[in-house]
């Protein structure tokens, strides 16, 4: 599964290990988070990722 990061911050989603602190089981893809998903760090929306 590919990774994600926040191109405001840096912080990075790693499918394997999900995003606990925002209730996303590990093993979730990026692409399946939801629409509102912001980055836990800056509140940057999901628009604002690149692959990492």
């Amino acid at each position: 599964m590919r990774k994600f990061a926040c191109d405001l911050c840096g912080w990075e989603y790693d499918p394997q290990v999900g995003c606990p602190e925002c209730g996303i089981e590990p093993g979730t893809p990026f692409e399946q988070l939801p629409d509102d998903f912001e980055c836990p760090l800056c509140g940057a929306g999901k628009g604002q990722f690149s692959e990492a």
